[in-house]
């Protein structure tokens, strides 16, 4: 973001403090974020803290990036006292560092819900800006917390980096162009609802990942929560429950691939978020764009887009960690989020079994064992009553379940006192006066959805 790199240097240049983060998570993308502020961001941005369950992987995450002297604190007074100093905070009590003072932006690199929920709405109501590296998070209660965050004057967003990010980025530079987007994409290499840890054991350990989370990449679940981020901050739906998906052989460019999709489909209505496997470049991300005027389609075809009517934009690659801070950057300086939520939510992310599941079993994590998520427009799933597999883990079965079955949540007794379903709840009633009133609120269907 070229606005960004400006405004940081002129920052530094005024003899401004470094923007201060206080960051959950030290797994693997958490330490490539802690680098990357370290090296290609000193001095403009600090990792002042980090939380996470483990002391020595929150060490460790510091002295990947050069910094051996942390302290450690258990108390609001060691967390000011260690402020005061400049010293790198670690800690295993994300509440810590989301009611302190003196921290900028709480960045939640965890992948978890529930257990990182409270620290998220602490750092609200302390009118700390929340930026999330946790697609799950957001495409499961995102839309509240977005509420709750305009209502304290702070900005709650997506990163750039990842997927969700990069094609907004894409998106809003199709719409600034004039262009009108219908359709944004993401490139995937595999997909395969049935994938478990034990099948992608070997690529997490080569990778250091942890098999469910590789789990949740290959199973769909998560490219179907980065998909209905999309949607819920662009106003777009899914084409059919699980989005088309289309299966192309391998290196096809995204221009041909894209010639897959129906104008007709596409032309009429708000547009859909959707993927394509097999496609090159990958893994990148692509937004279909639309123009009437016939100068302009003809300007388009001597630029080399075609004749249209659909355009095809890509951006060849997502760096993850490596734009975490520009969108920092982006929150504290200019009150601009990468992506985040429009209002209510219009797609979820339902559960749906893995293999056939019995009455009694409780539901495994994502990327387990037991269920895979899809896409779904929120109009449906509040019609049919579906169970979003942000709060499956943990849930206990009521009855026999087959293979490929979508879930409801008559079929499953939730655990009791979580936050993620009072949040649900909350998120319901604001939006639409309770779930299962929700369906005659939703906007009418349109023509894409099917």
């Amino acid at each position: 973001m070229m606005i960004v790199d400006t405004a940081l240097t002129r920052r530094i240049a005024e003899g401004h403090k470094p923007i201060r983060v206080a960051m959950i998570g030290a797994g693997f993308m958490a330490r490539g974020v802690a680098l990357q502020l370290a090296t290609a961001f000193k001095g403009s941005i600090r990792l002042s803290a980090i939380a996470n369950r483990t002391l020595d992987k929150a060490r460790q995450a510091y002295a990947e990036a050069g910094e051996q002297d942390v302290a450690v604190c258990s108390t609001g007074a060691d967390v000011q006292a260690a402020l005061a100093a400049d010293r790198g905070i670690i800690t295993t009590d994300p509440m810590l560092l989301a009611e302190a003072a003196g921290f900028d932006v709480l960045l939640e690199v965890t992948g978890a819900i529930e257990e990182a929920l409270p620290a998220v709405l602490a750092a609200i109501e302390a009118r700390k800006h929340v930026v999330l590296m946790n697609a799950e998070l957001d495409g499961t209660v995102g839309p509240i917390l977005k509420v709750k965050a305009d209502k304290a004057g702070v900005v709650y967003t997506n990163v750039d980096g990842d997927q969700p990010g990069v094609i907004m980025n894409l998106y809003r530079f199709v719409r600034g162009i004039g262009v009108r987007p219908v359709l944004c994409g993401n490139i995937k290499g595999l997909q395969d609802p049935y994938r478990t840890p034990t099948t992608q054991a070997e690529f997490a350990r080569r990778w250091g990942q942890k098999p469910s989370m590789v789990t949740s990449f290959a199973d769909g679940t998560k490219i179907s929560f980065e998909q209905a981020i999309v949607a819920n901050a662009t106003g777009m739906r899914v084409a059919k429950r699980g989005m088309h998906g289309f299966t192309v052989p391998a290196n096809t460019p995204i221009q041909d691939a894209a010639q897959l999709y129906s104008a007709d489909e596409l032309l009429e209505g708000p547009g859909i978020v959707d993927y394509v496997v097999g496609a090159s470049p990958g893994p990148g991300v692509f937004v279909l764009g639309t123009i009437e005027d016939p100068r302009q389609r003809h300007y388009l075809n001597l630029y080399k887009l075609g004749e249209g009517p659909l355009y095809c934009f890509y951006t060849p690659y997502h760096l993850c960690h490596f734009e975490v801070p520009n969108t920092i950057a982006r929150a504290v300086l200019f009150g601009d989020a990468a992506i985040a939520p429009l209002g209510a939510p219009l797609v979820e992310v339902i559960t749906v079994a893995k293999r056939d599941l019995k009455a009694g079993e409780t539901i495994d994590e994502l990327g387990g064992y037991m269920v895979y998520g899809v896409a779904e427009n929120a109009e449906a799933s509040i019609r049919e009553d579906l169970l979003p597999i942000g709060v499956a883990p943990g849930c206990r079965l009521k009855r026999d379940i087959p293979k490929d079955q979508a879930l409801s949540y008559a079929d499953v007794e939730l655990p009791e006192g979580r936050l993620c379903d009072d949040l649900r709840r909350e998120q319901a009633d604001y939006f639409f006066g309770g779930r299962n009133a929700a369906s005659e609120t939703l906007p009418a269907k349109s023509p894409v959805m099917a």
